[in-house]
């Protein structure tokens, strides 16, 4: 029953229609406890309050089914205008970003183009940019990227996905570029060609990743809400004498938020990933397909005021 509804729902994510409806509902669906607002402007105070307890945050301009160069260029925009916001609120805060939003999908020379104009606003205001990553299929084009503009800007991440049979090898190519890489399980729906198609074996190889590149001697985001991960992590940075500068530990915006007041009551740092935005379907869809108990969660948000 967990396989069809995180079928289900990975299905959903990606369906066109379904977003467009749901930008007209938004909040009657619980989106609202996990996503910022639908402005940068609306989550600036709710950033402020997570840094008051202690919390740094990265923020995530949503966005799915961008094919157009006009609406990539916007997007690029709308980063810059973040890093500017973040600049003068003076939050301790990060941004995250999908190449597609920036026009992977439509030609390679766009993207980059758009990632400098943002990466040149970000190094001169002192803010760290994460790529994320999408679906196996992007992959290679994700990491490419990654690696041309790691060798100009420095305070830059991308994200290594665990359930992907390569992810050893990806991370084992990228030790040369000193990266900061955020390791995560992975939320795309793949083919057994590419997957590991065993929980057990994506948590087994995300503990590998973590220690590799950890002794690698980079920095790391460990993003996972799983208790045996965290635990994990810390025995391993004590085995081996790791101090707390070199990682921290990442969580979703509205989930385990008592596990992340105790993690920085351990003295561990504890960032927050907050997406924003209209576009906020198809993230929703595959924080649902990831664990039953967020459907759960949404049916409450849908018939409570």
């Amino acid at each position: 029953m967990e396989a069809i509804s995180k079928n289900f729902f990975l299905y959903l994510s990606n369906n066109s229609t379904f977003d467009r409806l749901a930008k007209r509902f938004g909040s009657k669906f619980g989106a609202d406890r996990i996503v910022g607002g639908e402005t940068f402007p609306m989550a600036i105070p709710l950033i402020k309050q997570l840094n008051h307890e202690g919390l740094a945050v990265t923020v995530d301009h949503l966005g799915e089914f961008v094919n157009s160069e006009t609406e990539a260029r916007a997007r690029a925009q709308e980063g810059i205008e973040t890093i500017q916001a973040i600049a003068s609120h003076e939050l301790n805060s990060e941004m995250s970003l999908k190449l597609t939003s920036l026009g992977l999908d439509i030609n390679r020379e766009l993207v980059i183009e758009n990632m400098e104009k943002i990466l040149e606003e970000a190094k001169k205001y002192g803010v760290t940019v994460t790529i994320d990553m999408e679906d196996s299929s992007r992959t290679k084009a994700t990491l490419d990227i990654y690696k041309e503009l790691k060798t100009r800007y420095d305070a830059l991440g991308t994200v290594i996905q665990s359930y992907l049979y390569r992810s050893e090898d990806y991370v084992e190519e990228l030790n040369e570029y000193n990266p900061y890489l955020r390791l995560v399980k992975g939320a795309y729906k793949e083919p057994g060609t590419v997957a590991f198609p065993d929980k057990r074996m994506v948590d087994e190889n995300l503990k590998g990743l973590i220690k590799k590149n950890l002794l690698n001697g980079n920095y790391t985001a460990i993003a996972s809400h799983d208790d045996a991960i965290i635990d994990y992590t810390k025995q391993l940075v004590k085995e081996h004498g790791i101090t707390n500068d070199q990682f921290e530990f990442q969580m979703l915006y509205g989930m385990r938020y008592q596990t992340q007041l105790n993690l920085l009551k351990e003295g561990y740092k504890v960032r927050v990933y907050m997406p924003y935005g209209e576009d906020w379907y198809g993230y929703f869809m595959r924080r649902l397909a990831e664990r039953p108990a967020n459907i759960t969660f949404a049916l409450k948000g849908m018939f409570t005021k």
